[in-house]
């Protein structure tokens, strides 16, 4: 059941930036409403109210619509008019095929003065003989009954025969009562159950179920998780025997059919949320072995072409399609064109060159070209070296600390330079460091001569 809501009637005020109290037009249509509530609440200033096309079986909460000029309750199932005197405004009602099958309730609209417009077509009280005369005599105000307009001369007759044609109705009214009376029985007859009453709002509370004990819920929940397997055939049938057995078009039968239509529809929604989502497609088994796939279901041709010492792939993808809705990946043993989502994977004969691979389109048949040329060698894939992983220390406290491991050299090519002995140096007492490559001083302070030295005592001594 629909119940109208502050959320549903926002949504329809987008037109008045989602304000309802300054609503004057509201569509409620089409909405499986079975209860005409809040309305008159939250809606003050409402003029036009349209509710065609729902399950309303009584009009009710709409007496403090003082400015509402045009109510439409039209495909609905409404057996009396009433609730309508507080309208003050309103100038046109819209019942069409409805129950109204009393019709001697139409004189509550005569507190309706401004009433021009009144449609009762499809409802049993139109078969009923004297209608027309009837109701034109009851509504003097009225201008147009179902959509014919009435004149002066046809108001003066039904005015002139008006008892005689009430007493008509009248009798007309109470045989229509008594077939209503029986329908109904039948109705509760065939579902074998209670007549349900409604509690204090209006609202049916017989369906509420006592909870079941704790085995019963788990049951029931595993009844409904995994329900019994059902024959297609035997679904049909019952389908086709619900829809070709003759009934008679009743506010029941209306409700019937509606929740028949909403069960097939919560199944069906229900059997579609079950369905698990399709694995992803293998296009590399776990071992690497590189499978051939052809989603897309096109013809293709692999061939070589020895003058270029290439492979060359074509695949007949649709003349006028779009270049942008394929995308191309050339790997050295295999290829892999993905066209419109769909995956076309083919190996290869031998190893190719992935980065002087070409992609090109035929210009006369539109077709997908792919040059790819030989490896010169075989293509191996190396392993990589080991990532270098810091070392991890206990820290005092008891921390674990990342310290980055130091790179040694082999044992055997260490060297050691003494850095003290770079030069050598004599005593502390002897003097500077000595150069080298000379001698040291002799011991009186001259530098020794070379053999054949002749000391010119003319010359003076170097300083």
């Amino acid at each position: 059941m629909v119940y109208i809501t502050e959320e549903l009637v926002r949504q329809r005020a987008e037109h008045n930036e989602g304000q309802i109290f300054s609503l004057e037009e509201v569509s409620l249509h089409q909405q499986d409403i079975e209860r005409m509530e809040h309305i008159d609440r939250w809606c003050r200033d409402l003029r036009i109210l349209y509710l065609q096309s729902n399950l309303i079986s009584r009009i009710e909460n709409v007496g403090r619509l003082k400015k509402l000029q045009y109510l439409n309750l039209a495909l609905n199932n409404i057996e009396v008019i009433e609730n309508l005197e507080g309208c003050e405004s309103l100038q046109k009602l819209d019942l069409t095929v409805n129950f109204v099958g009393c019709l001697s309730s139409v004189e509550s609209l005569q507190h309706n003065v401004l009433l021009t417009e009144l449609f009762l077509t499809g409802n049993p009280c139109t078969q009923f003989e004297g209608y027309r005369h009837y109701v034109v005599a009851a509504l003097p105000q009225l201008q147009w009954l179902d959509g014919t307009e009435i004149s002066r001369t046809e108001r003066l007759r039904a005015s002139q025969r008006l008892e005689e044609v009430r007493r008509r109705v009248r009798e007309q009214e109470e045989e229509h009562l008594r077939r209503r009376a029986k329908e109904k029985e039948e109705e509760m007859r065939k579902k074998g159950g209670e007549e349900k009453k409604p509690g204090s709002d209006g609202r049916w509370y017989t369906d509420i179920k006592a909870p079941a004990p704790e085995e019963d819920q788990e049951e029931n929940q595993e009844t409904e998780e995994n329900p019994a397997p059902s024959d297609p055939e035997e679904e049909e049938r019952l389908e086709k025997e619900f829809w070709h057995t003759p009934c008679a078009f009743t506010p029941e039968s209306r409700l019937e059919m509606h929740r028949h239509l909403e069960e097939k529809k919560k199944a069906k929604e229900k059997q579609t949320q079950k369905k698990t989502a399709a694995p992803p497609r293998t296009l590399i088994t776990a071992e690497g072995r590189v499978l051939n796939i052809n989603e897309p279901k096109l013809d293709f041709s692999l061939s070589e072409d020895e003058e270029n010492n290439s492979i060359v792939l074509t695949l007949q993808v649709y003349r006028h399609m779009d270049t942008s809705l394929m995308d191309v990946d050339v790997q050295p043993t295999y290829v892999r064109v993905k066209v419109k989502g769909k995956i076309f994977q083919v190996v290869l004969p031998a190893e190719v060159k992935p980065d002087s691979s070409t992609a090109r389109r035929s210009q006369t048949t539109g077709h997908l070209v792919l040059s790819m040329p030989r490896a010169d060698g075989e293509i191996k894939v190396m392993k990589s070296a080991p990532r270098w992983t810091p070392r991890r220390s206990i820290s005092p406290r008891g921390r674990s600390r990342t310290e980055p491991e130091r790179l040694e050299a082999e044992p055997s090519r260490r060297t050691h330079i003494d850095l003290a002995n770079i030069v050598r140096r004599p005593g502390a007492q002897e003097g500077p460091l000595e150069t080298p490559g000379t001698e040291p001083p002799t011991a009186a302070g001259h530098c020794g001569f070379s053999q054949g030295f002749m000391d010119d005592p003319d010359v003076p001594p170097l300083v």
